[in-house]
């Protein structure tokens, strides 16, 4: 497939995708604020002053982006709604509720820093794992005050992959050679376009295992778990949340409103806590979006175009 019909398959790939979430949104259910709870979600712009537990959700895989509409589940998007959350005083707790696989190294990074700064603010972080928090989902889960899972939720995943292509043999096949000309030996390492040598593996490794070392840490401070059991733990596999539980991974088996009753405690707020959403109607559109097959579908071709360090369970 020539670069014009491929781009032309993405176009039209991608308005599917659109429709396909378009039609999420406007099937899912209305959920109105009833009079009668107290606890009723709320929106941001229409808190009050009186002490609140905010829930973010993190829906689908997570990548560095600009903050629009057309990217809500960025790092950046991200780290700066946690951020405008850190500066309310009247949020006492938050809650994260993470339905992720993951996604490229850096991203979760820059959110795992920003929930950091978070409890550096004075707020307590509760997470409520949905169907999947694995790899980069559970790294951002690992600083939290408390972490709650459901029974069957997908954890764990913890490790870095790094995904090679090679079309070396189809470009032979077709007739086409790529002679790269370059200022070092490696400056083209990973092109899909050769074999990589046994000295660029070895370097590729050694990113790898650097990745997954800051991985393996980050579960070490925000466990506060012994190192040789973090990397016991670390060989990649998935979870059950049941199995997570009785590995240390995760404090609870329990749902959102549990996590939710959790968080006002810590917070110490008295009662049953006013909570809100940290969601824009854009933002559930496109994090629905985000979610879709079709979307996932989209994502892994762009995906195989170029390289991507990642900590990501590819369960598609």
């Amino acid at each position: 497939m020539n670069r014009n019909s491929l781009t032309t398959a993405l176009v039209v790939l991608y308005g599917a995708c659109l429709g396909v979430g378009l039609f999420r949104i406007l099937a899912a259910p209305s959920h109105k604020p009833s009079p009668e709870q107290p606890s009723a979600l709320l929106h941001i712009k229409k808190l009050e002053t009186q002490p609140a537990v905010a829930i973010v959700p993190i829906y689908g895989a997570i990548s560095v982006g600009q903050d629009s509409p057309f990217q809500a589940n960025s790092a950046d998007r991200l780290a700066k709604r946690l951020k405008a959350l850190s500066e309310r005083p009247n949020v006492k707790a938050v809650v994260l509720r993470i339905n992720s696989p993951g996604g490229s190294v850096g991203a979760v990074q820059e959110i795992y820093d920003e929930i950091n700064r978070l409890k550096a603010a004075g707020k307590k972080v509760v997470v409520s794992m949905g169907d999947v928090a694995a790899s980069g989902g559970y790294y951002i889960a690992a600083p939290a005050d408390k972490i709650f899972a459901n029974p069957g939720t997908i954890t764990g995943s913890i490790g870095v992959i790094f995904q090679l292509s090679n079309v070396q043999d189809l470009f032979k096949k077709i007739g086409v050679k790529i002679e790269p000309v370059k200022s070092s030996k490696h400056k083209d390492i990973g092109s899909p376009f050769r074999s990589q040598s046994a000295e660029e593996m070895k370097i590729l490794q050694s990113i790898i295992d650097d990745a997954y070392g800051q991985f393996v840490q980050a579960i070490v401070d925000g466990r506060k778990m012994e190192r040789a059991k973090v990397v016991e733990l670390a060989d990649g596999r998935i979870y059950s949340g049941a199995q997570a539980k009785s590995r240390g991974l995760v404090d609870e088996l329990g749902n959102l409103e549990a996590a939710i009753a959790k968080a006002g405690e810590l917070a110490g707020i008295k009662g049953k806590p006013r909570v809100f959403y940290d969601e824009d109607p854009w933002g559930k559109f496109f994090s629905s979006f985000s979610q879709s097959s079709a979307s996932r579908i989209f994502a892994s071709a762009g995906d195989k175009l170029g390289l991507r360090l990642a900590y990501l369970w590819e369960y598609d």
